[in-house]
């Protein structure tokens, strides 16, 4: 017993020497060196991650294709298709197309830009990409409530930090109050001197731009409200006075890569160039579009549009040798299908030659490496000139309206240099459409509405159409629509709330004028 006592003795001690030089540097040692925590975590990837996502899902550009394609892009007339799941022209409710851009936007949108913005805060080190946050976070909120209406705002994407995995859905005319401030407030933080933003894939960080993207925005989530609350709109178009955008080199727009196949392509171009159907053969311009650029001769018809694009539906290779010229392009008309029912079908409208005659957009709008356009110069001209005109803030609403046009028809080259619209042309089109103070608001708002269907951004088209009533669209003729034959307001909310968030949905679905449905309205639609 004693020689095994001597023996292991030594050993204990041995061992009690270990575990205690273990306990000291326990942390030290028991840290993997290769793995990143959140004190190592580069907030910028998370910028990264939010600018891609708001150009649509990485899933196919699965909200894309159903919000803003089939049915934003019809309602508003910028495109029609004969496809029978295009339900937007025809004012049927899909409610899993109308779902979408929620179901989307929530888990691949506003994570990431609340995550950016709860990581960062208080941050001196970060204080610039913070505040980039605020901002993109405030540009996808926007969208959200104005598609929807009162969300959940305030308590979103912020379920890991505040364990409220129920939000309650606040109040629009409470979420334009907060959007306004973030802005504001974000882009005069911003600090040339401050932080080097490495995951910034609009503006390669660039504090200037960011700047005025920043005011640009502010004005436009201001004139939402014109006829909401017209003393709010005005102070925050007062504050954004000379500090917005000054040239199409100002135009915020995302740079999609052909490399990553459909998590980094162009989401617009995947749809129409028919990966998951054949809207590359049976989506064209609409007539409404295609006939406002040809009965004014407006130089960018032979820019965004072409016919014998395809010459089959047979095959989806284009037609290199398709047509640009003016006087040939036609758009087919809104609200028909394939259903050879006599005053539906397109096949026996009287606009109907072939299929191939009916315009298409220019393949260098629907580059898979192509552009997605966020926010530009044209934009915030014609609200400027509206602005203006309404309230007597900012300048000349001559002034505004000739630089928003110009702009509208000369970025079109940052699709594609084929496409560029010269600034002699737009101003002959200026000096054979001048400017009417009489009729400014409807001249104004009808070049918003084709400057963003050129943009794409059939979501921004609705959103301003339903504030302004203009242009004066004719809603379409089709049987059984879901809206008594007007044109839809809004997004019902998702079926999908009532499981995973009842007590809150069954609240905000009470409580939407007109009722949770199609021909409801947002707070700022009046």
């Amino acid at each position: 017993m004693k020689t095994i006592l001597k023996l292991y003795v030594p050993l204990i001690l041995s061992g009690l020497t270990l575990i205690t030089g273990c306990t000291k540097d326990f942390e030290k040692i028991n840290t993997d060196p290769v793995s990143v925590g959140q004190e190592q975590y580069n907030p910028n990837y998370l910028l990264s991650t939010a600018q891609l996502n708001y150009t649509g899902s990485i899933d196919f550009a699965y909200e894309t294709w159903r919000g803003n394609l089939i049915y934003a892009s019809t309602m508003m007339q910028g495109m029609s298709s004969v496809i029978g799941y295009w339900a937007g022209d025809k004012y049927l409710l899909n409610e899993g197309y109308t779902a979408a851009y929620w179901e989307k936007a929530y888990p691949d949108q506003v994570k990431y830009a609340a995550d950016l913005v709860e990581f960062t805060k208080g941050k001196a080190q970060y204080n610039n990409v913070y505040q980039m946050g605020r901002i993109w976070k405030a540009l996808i909120f926007e969208r959200l409530t104005d598609l929807y209406g009162d969300v959940p705002y305030f308590d979103a994407g912020k379920g890991y930090y505040t364990g409220n995995l129920y939000p309650k859905y606040d109040a629009q005319q409470a979420i334009y109050t907060d959007l306004l401030k973030e802005v504001d407030e974000a882009g005069n933080a911003l600090n040339a001197s401050g932080d080097a933003v490495t995951g910034d894939l609009v503006f390669a960080g660039d504090i200037a731009k960011w700047k005025r993207f920043a005011a640009s925005l502010m004005l436009r989530m201001a004139m939402r409200l014109t006829k909401a609350d017209a003393t709010l709109a005005q102070t925050y178009i007062n504050k954004a006075v000379g500090k917005t955008m000054t040239s199409d080199a100002d135009n915020a727009f995302f740079k999609h890569d052909i490399n990553g196949s459909r998590v980094t392509q162009n989401r617009n171009a995947q749809v129409l160039l028919g990966d998951g159907g054949q809207e590359n053969f049976y989506t064209r311009w609409s007539s409404t579009f295609i006939n406002y650029l040809k009965t004014n001769n407006d130089p960018r018809l032979s820019k965004v549009a072409v016919t014998k694009l395809y010459l089959t539906d047979g095959t989806k290779d284009q037609n290199p040798a398709y047509i640009t010229t003016a006087a040939v392009q036609k758009g087919m008309p809104n609200g028909k299908d394939l259903s050879g029912i006599a005053g539906r079908d397109v096949r026996q409208d009287p606009s109907y030659t072939d299929f191939t005659d009916y315009s298409s957009p220019n393949p260098g709008m629907l580059k898979r490496n192509g552009n997605t356009f966020i926010l530009t110069y044209a934009e915030t001209e014609l609200l400027w000139a509206e602005a203006a005109q309404r309230y007597g803030i900012g300048g000349s609403a001559a002034t505004h309206y000739n630089a928003g046009v110009t702009s509208a028809m000369t970025y079109l080259s940052q699709y594609d240099a084929a496409m560029a619209v010269s600034a002699t042309d737009a101003a002959a089109y200026l000096t054979a459409h001048p400017y009417v103070p009489a009729n400014g608001l409807d001249m104004i708002a009808t070049q918003y509405w084709a400057h963003t269907i050129t943009m794409l951004d059939f979501y921004e088209t609705w959103s301003n159409w339903r504030r302004t009533g203009l242009p004066a669209l004719v809603p379409i003729v089709y049987p059984n629509t879901n809206t008594g034959g007007s044109i839809p307001r809004r997004f019902p909310y998702p079926l999908f709330e009532g499981v995973s968030n009842a007590t809150n949905y069954k609240a905000a679905s009470a409580a939407v004028p007109g009722g949770d449905k199609l021909v409801g309205k947002v707070w700022w639609d009046k």
